[in-house]
C-alpha cells in the first residue's frame, strides 16, 4: 500500500480533502498530494478527517499535476467521460490487478482526481496511462469526490487483503467430554417428557448427535442448549402436579 498516492487537483472545498484523508486510511493508504487546493490547511479538512490528521500533517502541497506524479510508473485518472481519450477506460475491479501487480514490483502508482465541480482536464488526463472510471446508475452517476476514492481505495484493499477474521470474536467450543455429558441430558430430559421411546428408539439420538456434531457448537451455546432442557423439564413437572392433584382428590385412601 505505501507504493500508491492519491493525487487531488485543484480541490476547492477544503472538506473534500478531509474526508478523503479519512477515506484513505481507512483503507490503509497514507500518502496524498494535493495540487494547488483552494484552502489548505484548513480547520475544516482536520474536522472532516476524523483523526485521519496524520495523513494531511504529511499531504505534499504540488504546484502542478506534473510535479505530484514525479517519479510515478502508473498514473491513473479517473474520469467520468469520454471525450478524446485513447487510452481504454476500464473500471476499478478491472484495472486494480494490475496497479498491485505494479506495486508488489516496487513501481510507484498515481490515483489522480480533479477537481469536484469540472473534473480533470484532457490535458491532466494525458499525463496519465491509465484511465479508470466507477460504473453507476447511468441516469444519476454524481459521485462526491471523496466517495470515488474510497471507492477505489477499497477496491484496492478488498483484492488485497479480503480477511476480516480479526475482527471475529473466538469463543471456545465445546469440548468432547462436555458434549457427551449434554448428549446424556438430551437423552434423559426427550425420556422423561415422551419424545424418545424406550421401547422403539431407531436413530433418534444418533441423529441428534450428527446434529450437533456437525454444527461444532460452542460451550456457552452448550450451556444455553441444557439450559433449555432444564426449562423443559421443569415446565412439564409444573403441568402435571394438577393432574397429580386431581388424580390424588380422587383416591378413596386419601379421604
Amino acid at each position: 500500500m505505501k507504493h500508491f498516492r492519491v493525487v487531488l487537483s485543484h480541490t476547492s472545498h477544503p472538506g473534500n480533502i478531509g474526508s478523503t484523508a479519512r477515506a484513505m486510511k481507512t483503507m490503509g493508504l497514507t500518502r496524498l498530494y494535493l495540487v494547488n487546493p483552494q484552502e489548505f490547511p484548513s480547520e475544516v479538512a482536520v474536522a472532516l478527517a476524523s483523526s485521519a490528521d496524520d495523513v494531511l500533517n504529511n499531504a505534499v502541497i504540488c504546484s502542478s499535476v506534473e510535479e505530484a506524479l514525479r517519479g510515478t510508473t502508473l498514473q491513473v485518472a479517473m474520469t467520468a467521460r469520454r471525450r478524446e481519450l485513447t487510452q481504454p477506460l476500464q473500471t476499478p475491479r478491472q484495472l486494480v490487478p494490475e496497479l498491485l501487480q505494479e506495486a508488489n514490483s516496487g513501481g510507484e502508482v498515481a490515483l489522480l482526481f480533479g477537481p469536484e465541480t469540472s473534473g480533470l482536464t484532457i490535458d491532466e488526463v494525458r499525463q496519465c496511462n491509465r484511465l479508470i472510471t466507477i460504473p453507476t446508475n447511468p441516469d444519476y452517476s454524481s459521485l462526491n469526490l471523496s466517495q470515488a476514492v474510497q471507492v477505489l481505495t477499497y477496491e484496492i484493499r478488498s483484492q488485497l487483503l479480503d480477511d476480516v477474521s480479526y475482527l471475529e470474536k473466538k469463543a471456545p467450543l465445546a469440548s468432547h467430554e462436555y458434549l457427551e455429558l449434554y448428549f446424556e441430558k438430551l437423552e434423559e430430559t426427550l425420556l422423561k417428557i415422551g419424545f424418545l421411546k424406550p421401547y422403539a428408539p431407531k436413530r433418534l439420538m444418533p441423529r441428534l448427535r450428527r446434529l450437533y456434531q456437525r454444527a461444532t457448537p460452542e460451550q456457552e451455546e452448550v450451556d444455553i442448549l441444557r439450559g433449555i432442557l432444564r426449562a423443559t423439564l421443569e415446565y412439564k413437572l409444573v403441568a402435571d402436579a394438577p393432574a397429580s392433584l386431581e388424580q390424588s382428590s380422587k383416591d378413596p385412601a386419601a379421604e
